[in-house]
């Protein structure tokens, strides 16, 4: 399970920040992946106490490396591998954004009428 070397896109892999190895090679390949400022390719060997700055599609993480892990584990075990040290205001503007959030489901009795609606609007129309 331990490795001595493990490449950035295997780990942000296998620490559950993305679904699916691709997708964290294609994020380091377009520059959504950085260490100390600079990006990061994905073939990048990843050493315990380095610090990463990640932007998923859901939020942007700061992380730094605790222990380095090679296969997909449990999320509670996975967040051992690493600190979370993400800036307050980053988490404060995420709680905002989660709390605004439409979810593009009708709430219930508003929205588009029923046919009962429509035939009772109908007939307060027409008498």
């Amino acid at each position: 399970m331990h490795q001595e070397k493990l490449r950035i896109d295997k780990y942000l892999w296998a620490i559950r920040l993305f679904k699916t190895r691709t997708l964290a090679a294609s994020a380091c390949e377009s520059g959504k992946v950085k260490c100390m400022g600079d990006n990061v390719k994905a073939a990048k060997a990843v050493r315990v106490g380095e610090e990463y700055e990640i932007k998923t599609s859901a939020r942007k993480w700061v992380i730094k490396v605790n222990a380095l892990l090679s296969s997909r584990v449990q999320y509670k075990e996975a967040i051992t591998f690493y600190t979370d040290i993400t800036p307050a205001e980053e988490i404060e503007r995420i709680r905002f954004e989660a709390a605004v959030f439409h979810t593009g489901k009708r709430l219930s009795k508003i929205g588009r009428p029923t046919k009962k609606d429509k035939r009772d609007l109908d007939e307060f129309l027409e008498g």
